[in-house]
């Protein structure tokens, strides 16, 4: 691991010393997610949320050349006002990280990183997916194949529901990535905690997700599994009331020409406005969830492998 260009806070060093479960967080939702300085507010919200439910957290975001896993409260003000901010998948992390730049993580790097770093579950908000209009416009997130490729575990409150839920399904089983809803047998969506569709998979505690994890291992099975993890009841927002707030945005998004990167944050920025900044409290809220389901499912990792 020498060779590769990883720079690990105090924090994840201890506890990489210590074999305390890690869990990997992204960085986009600090620079691309929301304003400053709610952005850096939400990142340490989350942060402390994992170390309350027993594990370290390990933002992870691209620096001076290097791969920061785990950033200190320094490094976390800095990114939340910095501009110019790269948004980086598995197409140009490496090119970032030649060049110098600063770098935030989507789904897929942070994936990829997290796997660099030896860390086996990462927490988010939602996964990216198939967009819709995807027959013509190809649109698809490659957080998709980076599930079947890389070997972590994300824990998110399903697929954006902005996105075409049941072409990403379709997707994620042709690609063999495991989908595991959590506690409930319905695919939760983002804001709600149904989607209306059956989850492939059903789990009920971190402890069997951990098993599962391990015994891809084991088994020697390429690529990670997604936990869909629904928003706690008191927070969500049900399909009947978003439902007709996404399809506003998406014809304004397609009305005026947005595409390709562009989309998702055009899409969230104006749900946050429909609903007058429901859509964003509910988005903590959901990402706070599944950090503590992250650390649970990290502890019981850890524990399986010292006994």
């Amino acid at each position: 691991m020498t060779h590769l260009p990883l720079t690990f806070s105090a924090e994840v060093a201890a506890a990489r010393a210590h074999g305390t479960p890690l869990v990997a967080l992204e960085s986009t939702i600090i620079t691309h997610g929301m304003p400053h300085p709610q952005n850096v507010e939400t990142a340490l919200r989350v942060e402390a949320g994992v170390r309350a439910a027993g594990a370290v957290p390990a933002t992870i975001a691209v620096m001076g050349g290097r791969i920061h896993i785990g950033l200190s409260a320094a490094e976390l003000e800095a990114l939340g006002r910095a501009t110019g901010v790269m948004k980086l998948s598995r197409a140009d992390l490496a090119a970032c990280l030649a060049t110098g730049r600063t770098g935030a993580t989507t789904v897929a790097a942070t994936m990829i990183c997290a796997h660099l770093a030896g860390i086996d579950v990462f927490a988010t908000g939602g996964i990216g997916g198939v967009h819709r209009g995807a027959a013509t416009s190809f649109d698809i997130s490659a957080d998709l194949h980076e599930l079947a490729a890389t070997p972590v575990t994300v824990i998110a409150a399903g697929a954006k529901a902005i996105l075409d839920l049941p072409k990403t399904l379709e997707v994620l089983e042709t690609l063999g990535v495991p989908v595991i809803a959590f506690g409930q047998d319905d695919l939760p969506a983002f804001w709600s905690r149904t989607s209306g569709l059956r989850a492939p998979l059903r789990m009920d505690s971190p402890a069997d997700i951990a098993a599962a994890h391990l015994m891809r291992a084991r088994l020697g099975l390429p690529g990670g599994q997604l936990v869909a993890n629904p928003i706690p009841a008191a927070d969500e927002i049900p399909q009947a009331v978003i439902g007709p707030v996404i399809e506003t945005a998406l014809a304004e998004a397609q009305a005026q020409g947005i595409a390709a990167k562009a989309v998702t944050p055009f899409l969230l920025d104006r749900i946050f406005t429909l609903t007058e900044g429901r859509s964003l409290t509910a988005n903590i809220a959901l990402v706070l969830n599944n950090a503590r389901l992250g650390a649970a499912v990290a502890a019981e990792i850890a524990q399986a492998r010292a006994g």
